[in-house]
């Protein structure tokens, strides 16, 4: 059965005249009738007569009509839904974010994303790093901001920008009088620990070892808590330079050595992507450009 035979056979039931049908269908009345005939014959049966000048259905057709209007209605429905996901204009996209990067660099992208594509909506979904790989693995996002030390080799990244760790530390702390603050000193140092953060991972893969032994007196995995738990000076912790949501909040660079991790978006290397993905991919590459042109990168 072809979608053209249900067409033919519903112009006629609506006009009971072939050729009136043929004109709606905009087929010749030859083309229209061959249609009609293979339906029957697919259906083992008349579905239109005609009686003296006089065109009507039969018991079959009258009794088939509404299922193959519903049939005609859903497949209209499916090209929609198809042609809306072709052209983005109702397209979703599910944007996995790693939940240790902070939005000061994020949110200008994702604005710059809006204004060249107002039509599509982002879901913004946060995880730890390892939770965003799994998800982009299993197709449960469809595109990721990470900033992992390694990669599984399925991956495909494209690199946004670089960030510096910092140790972040409250007003009147002895940090406070120092450009930047060697790794050693924070041992012994009162310690607030973030659950997710990759520092110790990201220090091993570029150093070898981490041998820094601050004391540690809380651990949460909330950025707001240890954040604020900081600024009530409780302690300091480490973290990427664009973390920071407290403007209270005093930041130094840890050197010796210096750690630096890069973001980047990462999609499933040979899988056949929606063109909301390439498209996403290809605006957060023209953002870089453009931020690398005037240095704010």
């Amino acid at each position: 059965m072809e979608i053209a035979q249900i067409r033919y056979f519903l112009a006629i039931a609506e006009t009971l005249n072939f050729t009136k049908a043929a004109e709606l269908c905009d087929v010749s009345q030859p083309t229209l009738s061959r249609g009609i005939k293979s339906l029957e014959l697919e259906f083992g049966a008349e579905l239109v007569r005609r009686e003296r000048g006089r065109t009507h259905l039969t018991e079959l057709g009258q009794i088939v009509r509404p299922s193959l209007e519903r049939a005609l209605a859903l497949t209209d429905s499916v090209k929609a839904e198809a042609a809306d996901y072709s052209t983005m204009a109702a397209a979703t996209l599910r944007l996995g974010i790693m939940c240790t990067i902070g939005p000061v660099r994020l949110v200008p992208i994702i604005s710059h994303l809006t204004m060249k594509a107002p039509q599509i909506n982002i879901e913004l979904l946060e995880a730890p790093g390892e939770k965003i790989i799994e998800m982009l693995s299993e197709g449960s996002i469809d595109v990721a901001l990470v900033g992992m030390p390694v990669y599984p080799s399925a991956f495909a990244l494209t690199s946004l920008y670089d960030e510096r760790y910092v140790v972040a530390f409250p007003r009147g702390h002895r940090f406070e009088q120092m450009d930047n603050v060697p790794v050693s000193q924070l041992n012994g140092e009162p310690y607030l620990e973030r659950l997710n953060c990759e520092y110790v991972s990201q220090y091993t893969h570029q150093s070898g070892t981490c041998d820094f032994e601050p004391d540690v007196r809380y651990r949460s995995e909330h950025e707001d808590w240890i954040q604020a738990m900081i600024v009530a000076g409780m302690g300091c912790a480490c973290m990427p330079e664009f973390m920071a949501l407290f403007p209270e909040l005093l930041r130094r660079p840890l050197i010796d050595p210096q750690i630096k991790r890069t973001i980047s978006v990462a999609t499933v290397r040979g899988r056949k992507h929606s063109p909301i993905v390439g498209l996403f991919v290809s605006l957060c590459m023209e953002f870089q450009r453009q931020q690398n042109h005037t240095g704010l990168l």
